[in-house]
C-alpha cells in the first residue's frame, strides 16, 4: 500500500535530472533574504582592493575600454562602465518598477491608508537629506549633488532586517521594503528631471511615447509574448537615451506599464487541467491531435496564472541580484584610500545627510500623516520599530554611487564615496543595534513569515 502510494507521488512530479542535484542547493542558497546582499558586499571589497593594489590602474582603466553596437551607420559606443550603469541597471530600475506595481495592485500598498505612511515616509526620507545637504554645500562645488542622499539601498536594508531574524516583525519588513520602493522611484524620477541634459531633443521623445502607444495597445489587443514587447522595449530605450533624458526612466516607466493582474484564474485553470488527458489514445509521436491541443492550451493557462509582472519579477529578481548589482559595485565602488586630496565639506555633506536626515525625515513625515489622519499605523508597527527602520533607511550605497556618478565632477566623487560608505556602515550599524537591543524576539517568527 505505501509502496504504491509512493509511486503515485513519484508520478505527480517532473522527471528528475542529475543537474537537480546541483541545481537544490543553489536554490536554497537564493531564498536567503542576505545573499544578495552579502555578494554585493563582497563585490563592493573587492572593488576597494583593487583599487589600492599595484594593479589599481588597470582596474580603472579596464572599466574604460570602449565598447561599440553599431548596424549599418547606426553606431551606439560606450564604456563598459556607462553600458552597466546606462543599459543593464535599466534592469533594476525596472524591477523597482515592477515591485511598486505589483504592491500597488496586489500587496500592502493597495490599502490607502496603509500605502500613505510608506509614501509619506519616503518623501520625508528625501525631502529633508537633500535639505541638510544643500544648507551644508550651498555656493559650493557640490551643491549640485543633493540628489546622492535621497536614495535607500533596498538590498542591503533587506539583509540587514534578514540578519535580524525574529526581531524584524513582517510589519517591519513590508514597511521598509514599501518605502525603499518608492523613495527608489523618487530618486529615479530626480536622475530622469534633475540630472538629464540640459539640451532635450524633443524628437526622440515622440518615437519614445509613440514606441509606448504601441506597447500599450499590443497589450489591450492581448499580445502575451515577451520577445516582441522586449524589441520594444530596446527602441524606447534608444529613443529617450538619444533624446538627452537618462535612460532610467524607461525601466520605470515600462515596469509601471505591466499588467500586474493575471489572465487565467484559478477556476479556468483547474477547469482546463481537468480536460488534459493523461494517456493519449492515439500513437502518432507528432501531429495535430486534440490529445496535444490540449496539453499546450494547459501549458499556456498555467502559465498565465500569474501576472506578467510576478513572471517577470521572478525571471529578473535572481539576475539582478546576483548579477547586475554586484557588477554595478565592482565597476563604481572602487575607491583610492589615499585621503589626502578629499573635500572633507562634501564627504561631512554626505554623511550627515544619510545619517541624520534619513531618520529625521521618515519619523517627522510618518508623524505628520499620523497626526493628520492621512495614514494609519499598520498592526504590529511601533515607533521603536519606525525608529530602526528610519536608520536603516541611511544606507544609501547603490542608487546613491549611482546618482553620484551623474552629479559630481571627478575631482569630487571620491569624497563623496567616503560619505557614501562611512553613512551606510554607520547607519547599519546603530540601526541593527537599536533595533536588537529595544526589540524582543518573537516566539513564532515562522508562523508570522507564513
Amino acid at each position: 500500500m505505501a509502496a504504491n502510494k509512493q509511486k503515485n507521488t513519484e508520478a505527480t512530479r517532473l522527471p528528475r535530472e542529475f543537474v537537480d542535484l546541483l541545481k537544490s542547493p543553489f536554490v536554497r542558497f537564493l531564498r536567503i533574504d542576505a545573499a544578495g546582499a552579502a555578494i554585493l558586499l563582497l563585490f563592493t571589497l573587492a572593488a576597494l582592493v583593487l583599487s589600492n593594489s599595484p594593479w589599481a590602474n588597470s582596474f580603472e582603466h579596464f572599466w574604460e575600454i570602449q565598447a561599440v553596437f553599431q548596424v549599418g551607420s547606426f553606431k551606439l559606443a560606450r564604456s563598459l562602465r556607462e553600458w552597466i550603469n546606462d543599459g543593464l541597471m535599466v534592469l533594476f530600475f525596472f524591477l523597482v518598477a515592477l515591485e511598486l506595481k505589483r504592491e500597488l495592485v496586489l500587496g500592502e500598498l493597495n490599502k490607502p491608508r496603509v500605502a500613505a505612511l510608506s509614501i509619506a515616509a519616503a518623501l520625508g526620507g528625501m525631502i529633508v537629506p537633500a535639505t541638510i545637504y544643500l544648507a551644508l554645500q550651498f555656493g559650493q562645488p557640490g551643491q549640485d549633488g543633493w540628489g546622492t542622499v535621497m536614495a535607500t539601498d533596498t538590498v542591503f536594508v533587506i539583509g540587514c532586517l534578514a540578519i535580524l531574524g525574529s526581531r524584524a516583525p513582517k510589519s517591519l519588513r513590508v514597511f521598509m521594503l514599501s518605502l525603499a520602493i518608492v523613495d527608489d522611484i523618487g530618486a529615479i524620477l530626480v536622475i530622469a528631471i534633475g540630472y538629464s541634459s540640459h539640451s532635450i531633443d524633443w524628437w526622440p521623445l515622440v518615437w519614445a511615447v509613440l514606441g509606448l502607444a504601441i506597447i500599450r495597445a499590443m497589450s489591450k489587443i492581448g499580445f502575451r509574448g515577451f520577445p516582441l514587447y522586449i524589441f520594444m522595449g530596446v527602441i524606447i530605450w534608444l529613443a529617450v537615451d538619444a533624446s538627452g533624458l537618462h535612460a532610467a526612466i524607461t525601466g520605470v516607466v515600462l515596469g509601471l506599464m505591466t499588467p500586474a493582474r493575471r489572465w487565467v484564474s484559478n477556476k479556468r485553470l483547474y477547469a482546463i487541467l481537468g480536460q488534459v488527458i493523461a494517456h493519449p489514445t492515439r500513437t502518432e509521436s507528432s501531429g495535430v491531435t486534440k490529445d496535444r491541443h490540449t496539453l499546450q492550451m494547459a501549458e499556456i493557462a498555467a502559465r498565465e496564472t500569474l501576472s506578467p509582472a510576478e513572471r517577470l519579477v521572478i525571471l529578473l529578481h535572481p539576475w539582478v541580484g546576483f548579477v547586475i548589482m554586484p557588477l554595478f559595485a565592482f565597476a563604481n565602488a572602487g575607491l583610492s584610500l589615499s585621503l589626502t586630496e578629499l573635500d572633507g565639506s562634501v564627504t561631512l555633506a554626505v554623511f550627515l545627510g544619510f545619517v541624520l536626515g534619513k531618520p529625521v525625515g521618515i519619523l517627522l513625515f510618518s508623524w505628520l500623516a499620523i497626526r493628520f489622519h492621512i495614514a494609519i499605523h499598520p498592526p504590529g508597527l511601533n515607533w521603536r520599530l519606525l525608529a530602526g527602520g528610519s536608520l536603516l533607511a541611511g544606507i544609501g550605497f547603490t542608487l546613491a554611487l549611482f546618482i553620484a556618478n551623474i552629479a559630481f565632477d571627478k575631482d569630487l566623487i571620491d569624497s563623496v564615496k567616503v560619505g557614501i560608505f562611512l553613512a551606510s556602515i554607520f547607519s547599519a550599524t546603530a540601526g541593527l543595534t537599536i533595533l536588537f537591543l529595544m526589540v524582543a524576539p518573537r516566539e513564532n517568527p515562522k508562523e508570522e513569515r507564513e
